[in-house]
């Protein structure tokens, strides 16, 4: 599974505060640990980034690839800093992946910059009236990403499907809901199509020391309906990754296996 580093993102305070100072220490500090804790890619969200979008993706991608061999997810809705990062990225450790578009007419450019860098994208199943009631609907709008996709000449192979985790405190039966689509979306095509979460969505506005639990077992069922990916704090879940890794048969078991 594709894990991907969730803590470089501009909504927490010291990674907020690095940017606006352009300080690399600690963008880069927080990279390295994601990248020891078994992270295989780095996402840098920086927001709307409607103020010197470009140069600060710009930055933010070099800071990060200074210092960790891994490629990008990059998080914005301003397309413009999304294509300065898709230019700027060292693609020697691998491809950018784009986070993300939607059913939003406003969100097709990011289409268009797949389709121009060969980048794989996160397509959001969120449709034009406003968020998923059940997997079903996920599924319904999920095919329409996929035939815009089509449209712009973007492989299948390149989709990663997200249906859209919310918060189990104000909607708890969405969880299920989720479960159900990341098991549906891999019926779509054949090979199955790619899945992948927010998972830390899920326990938004929980206390602080229930989130690890709720993120780490939803994340476990996640795995057992054929998650492809999940953007999370590696440090958190690893353990939980490689154990259903092990039960699964994915990987062999050794008495070793969490420190492989």
């Amino acid at each position: 599974m594709l894990i991907i580093g969730e803590r470089l993102s501009i909504i927490s305070k010291k990674v907020r505060d690095a940017i606006l100072k352009r300080d690399k220490k600690p963008i880069q500090q927080i990279a390295i640990e994601q990248w020891k804790a078994g992270a295989h890619m780095i996402e840098a969200n920086i927001g709307p980034a409607e103020d010197n979008g470009e140069e600060l993706m710009e930055w933010i991608v070099t800071t990060i690839q200074e210092t960790v061999p891994l490629p990008i997810s990059l998080d914005t809705t301003n397309p413009k800093a999304m294509e300065a990062g898709l230019k700027i990225h060292n693609n020697e450790w691998g491809k950018p992946l784009i986070n993300s578009t939607s059913l939003d007419p406003e969100r097709f450019i990011m289409f268009e910059l797949a389709s121009k860098y060969n980048a794989p994208i996160i397509a959001l199943t969120v449709g034009k009236g406003g968020l998923p009631r059940d997997a079903e609907e996920r599924v319904e709008i999920a095919v329409q990403l996929m035939e815009k996709a089509s449209e712009y000449g973007i492989s299948f192979e390149d989709i990663y499907l997200d249906p859209l985790v919310l918060q189990i405190s104000t909607s708890q039966n969405q969880a299920r809901e989720v479960l159900r689509s990341i098991k549906l979306f891999q019926q779509l095509n054949d090979p199955p199509m790619k899945t992948i979460v927010g998972l830390s969505n899920l326990s938004n506005g929980c206390p602080k020391e229930i989130r690890p639990i709720l993120n780490r077992y939803f994340l476990a069922l996640l795995m057992y309906e054929g998650l492809s990916a999940a953007i999370v704090n590696p440090s958190e879940v690893i353990e939980v990754i490689k154990t259903i890794n092990v039960i699964t048969g994915k990987i062999l078991y050794a008495h070793s296996y969490l420190e492989i």
